[in-house]
């Protein structure tokens, strides 16, 4: 187990009169399939940024995890897109662990014998998710992987991050969440909440909590 524990974190965008991030504290365990909820603007793919380092900021993060962001930037597109996936492991998943997963998201194993640029960008979405899940000792960071995928991609997807031990992801997408979370982060107006459950559940306790108030 491993925790990522959030003490006092403040951060704001230079020019905005508003922080993203105020003094916030609360804790996450990288087991948790956790998917993050909120308003537009709330602040979901910041808080995505600031775990994996990407921007500066007040208070503390604290975690012996490594973390990933998806999307992946991917520098030499032109290479064959086996080359790409193992650079992206660091040469240390075998071709048959890229196999299985691969076809565990209904990938067609030839995607692995052309260049990456040419795939669609559901096969690369696809082709990233499965690479960066063999990265051993590290946590992955998910943001809006649906983009580019159709509904059946989307179920094939979210199946597949159900099997997985744990990950951080946004989605706007409401059934994507739903198939394959097992805790919500709440970016709400005022605080930050953490709750066990699907994200059906947590909105039907948010929604309660809206009409006693």
């Amino acid at each position: 187990m491993s925790l990522i524990q959030v003490q006092n974190l403040s951060f704001s965008y230079e020019g905005s009169s508003e922080p993203v991030f105020d003094r916030v504290s609360f804790h996450l365990d990288t087991r948790w399939r956790l998917g993050v909820t909120g308003r537009n603007g709330k602040g979901k793919t910041t808080f995505l940024k600031l775990l994996s380092g990407e921007l500066d900021h007040n208070g503390a993060i604290q975690t012996q995890a490594v973390c990933d962001y998806f999307p992946f930037s991917v520098p030499h597109p032109e290479l064959d897109t086996w080359q790409i996936l193992d650079q992206v492991t660091d040469g240390e998943a075998q071709l048959w662990e890229i196999q299985r997963e691969l076809s565990q998201l209904q990938a067609e194993e030839e995607i692995l014998y052309r260049p990456f640029q040419t795939l669609s960008k559901g096969e690369q979405t696809k082709a990233l998710l499965a690479a960066l899940f063999l990265r051993q000792g590290h946590f992955l960071l998910i943001d809006e992987p649906t983009n580019h995928l159709d509904t059946h991609g989307r179920q094939i997807v979210s199946e597949y991050l159900r099997k997985k031990k744990g990950f951080i992801l946004v989605s706007h997408d409401r059934c994507f969440l739903d198939g394959c979370v097992d805790h919500i982060l709440s970016l709400n107006r005022s605080n930050i909440e953490v709750q066990s459950g699907t994200f059906s559940a947590f909105l039907q306790n948010f929604e309660q909590q809206q009409r006693l108030e």
